[in-house]
């Protein structure tokens, strides 16, 4: 009998309940993990083959109380949506709106504002130096955008991030935050935790004042490419996990 990766198995069931569940469960561990900022930052998950048609969570909620039946599903092509009632918040949607419109591998978007990341982003260089194996995880594998030029409010920002971002997976956002996009929301939400996690210990080496000691760029490369056998399945099985520990403490994302 073939063996069905955590992959397949994952993409058979995306009936849009079940994508409306799991997008809620990652604003729930971001709340946990001390990712939100406010009722700012916006997470968002395609619903359909072309990736135009995405849930988004609505203006001025914070990421504690977000349910699967709060999300909005919004068209990146309906240009009536911000004269709607219920509207996204305007730099929601200029840069989801754009995401999900202009690049295939976004299909999970995950925007924050994370203290670490948003701090290694803030610097001159922001780029996560491979200095440990979470670190090497981003070894030349992260968008680097140091042309923010205020809040993205606008689609020509949205379009200008898109064009930044390529093919990349994640960016850091020069003076702003992180981008992640994934095909599933299990490997958006695991590559942002250990984004962060990467990024708190770069944070916390700079601030020994000590000089970095760097992997080689060899020993770099073979780390990340160690990293992709263990993508097969660990985020699917973190994301399994995480979300067994909401049912445990609160179901209600899910409703």
């Amino acid at each position: 009998m073939n063996r069905i990766s955590p992959r397949e198995s994952v993409e058979t069931s995306t009936s849009l309940a079940h994508l409306r569940v799991d997008l809620a469960a990652v604003f729930r561990l971001a709340a946990i993990f001390g990712w939100h900022e406010g009722v700012a930052n916006h997470f968002s998950l395609a619903a359909s083959a072309d990736g135009k048609k995405f849930l988004m969570n609505a203006k001025n909620r914070h990421f504690s109380r977000i349910k699967a039946s709060d999300l909005l599903l919004l068209d990146a092509d309906d240009e009536e949506t911000m004269s709607q009632p219920n509207a996204p918040e305007a730099s929601a949607w200029c840069i989801h709106g754009r995401l999900h419109a202009e690049l295939p591998q976004a299909r999970c978007v995950l925007h924050c504002h994370p203290p670490y990341a948003t701090a290694i982003a803030s610097l001159a260089d922001p780029e996560i130096k491979p200095i440990d194996q979470n670190t090497a995880r981003y070894y030349n594998r992260v968008a680097i955008d140091l042309a923010f030029g205020g809040i993205a409010d606008n689609n020509a920002e949205g379009e200008r991030l898109a064009r930044a971002f390529g093919n990349h997976k994640r960016m850091m956002m020069g003076n702003h935050g992180v981008l992640v996009v994934a095909d599933t929301v299990a490997e958006a939400f695991h590559d942002l935790y250990y984004l962060e996690r990467a990024c708190q210990t770069l944070v916390l080496a700079y601030s020994t004042g000590q000089r970095l000691n760097l992997l080689s760029p060899e020993i770099a490369e073979r780390t990340v490419q160690a990293w992709l056998d263990y993508d097969e399945e660990a985020p699917f099985a973190h994301f399994a996990e995480m979300k067994a520990i909401l049912d445990e403490k609160d179901p209600s994302y899910a409703d």
